[in-house]
């Protein structure tokens, strides 16, 4: 079965309504006229394939353990998204935001803050990641002016709680394979997630109880929502579980950016989200704080990150 998504013209007069509309109930959507220039995207796609055809000696330099596990190269396998499957047939480079958040210098923090790991062998991967890096920032703060919007609120809302965001790029490499899931069934942990697809089909989102094949659309970005922001919006919005299952046997490249709030950000129910008549679900919680436990569920613990 195919995922209808909806997609939104970021520059429409009407993004906002069809944002808020997504949100609410595919949970997932295609954006076009991003402002993300097509040769970065390429060049992006273009450097992941080549360092995962990297001898495996140069990739494992900058292993995950040489860095606080946020960052650096994951082997195939190394990961089980799903804790109750297999472990995920994919291998993948991490980077985060490198700018450390004010007042915070604990394990929870160090481990989504930091210098990233650059291979040697490709000099030209820094400059071409942190170009995508700043892309994704700001098609992120973009969205979430809209989403303000959306509720009535001032287009700057969320401003303040995102010039320092916790915030994730990875590379991904799921092999050639008749069998197999790339990534387990899962849904992402932050507010939102920015997905390039690639040139390769595989992506599955589990729609009323039903899994369904994402489409590629040429130019557009996947976009979905995670569980920060469905806890910020009172489950208004829904953080939708999806899969990765490659069976084109083919090589499938993606590049999915994660975009959190500052890690100090109090994550509580939105005004326009809550009344006498829906009252808030979930206890305030500090974005950092909940990241850090959830990422402990699967990439294992750090001091202070239990």
């Amino acid at each position: 079965m195919r995922a209808g998504l909806p997609l939104i013209d970021l520059t429409g007069n009407d993004a906002a309504a069809k944002l808020r509309h997504a949100c609410e109930n595919e949970g997932f959507f295609y954006i076009t006229n991003h402002g993300v220039a097509p040769e970065l995207t390429a060049s992006i796609r273009g450097a992941a394939r080549s360092f995962f055809e990297l001898p495996m000696d140069a990739k494992l330099a900058l292993h995950f353990d040489n860095s606080s596990k946020q960052r650096g190269y994951i082997p195939l396998r190394a990961e089980s998204t799903d804790p109750t499957a297999t472990a995920d047939e994919k291998e993948a480079l991490d980077f985060t935001f490198p700018i450390p958040p004010s007042g915070v210098s604990n394990a929870v923090a160090r481990r989504m803050y930091g210098e990233n790991l650059w291979p040697k062998e490709l000099p030209e991967l820094r400059q071409i990641v942190e170009a995508y890096f700043d892309e994704m920032i700001r098609v992120g703060r973009a969205l979430f002016a809209l989403i303000a919007v959306g509720f009535g609120l001032p287009g700057n809302y969320f401003a303040l709680k995102t010039d320092r965001p916790i915030a994730q790029l990875r590379l991904l490499r799921y092999p050639r394979q008749s069998t197999g899931v790339g990534i387990g069934a899962h849904c992402d942990y932050e507010c939102l997630t920015i997905l390039d697809p690639g040139e390769v089909a595989g992506l599955q989102i589990q729609h009323r109880g039903v899994w369904q094949e994402v489409d590629l659309v040429p130019e557009t970005f996947v976009v979905n929502l995670g569980e920060m922001l469905a806890r910020w919006t009172n489950d208004f919005f829904r953080a939708t579980p999806h899969r990765v299952v490659n069976t084109s046997g083919r090589e499938r490249v993606t590049i999915p950016f994660f975009f959190g709030t500052n890690y100090d950000t109090r994550i509580e129910c939105l005004p326009s989200c809550c009344g006498p008549d829906r009252p808030a679900r979930y206890p305030p919680v500090l974005a950092g704080e909940y990241l850090a436990k959830r990422l402990h569920d699967v990439y294992g613990s750090l001091p202070g990150a239990d």
